[in-house]
């Protein structure tokens, strides 16, 4: 886990990019060996996103079929 010194917090692996400072205050940061990913630098999005935006189509979903069921 990225850890900054300066601003006492850890910080998002993806927010910290291949320059290894902070984004707030700019200074080098502490990069342990879990955050290091050298075979797949891509952040992969979690299970859960999906979980919400299928609730979020299928509500919506819904709603349009019963706007549509007042029209007639």
């Amino acid at each position: 886990m990225p850890w900054c010194v300066n601003c006492d917090k850890f910080l998002n692996p993806a927010s910290v990019g291949e320059s290894e400072s902070c984004p707030d205050c700019g200074s080098k940061i502490e990069v342990g060996e879990l955050a290091k990913n050298e075979v797949d630098e891509t952040v992969k999005v979690p299970w859960h996103f999906w979980v919400g935006v299928g609730a979020v189509v299928l509500y919506l979903g819904w709603r349009l079929i019963q706007g549509v069921g007042l029209l007639f």
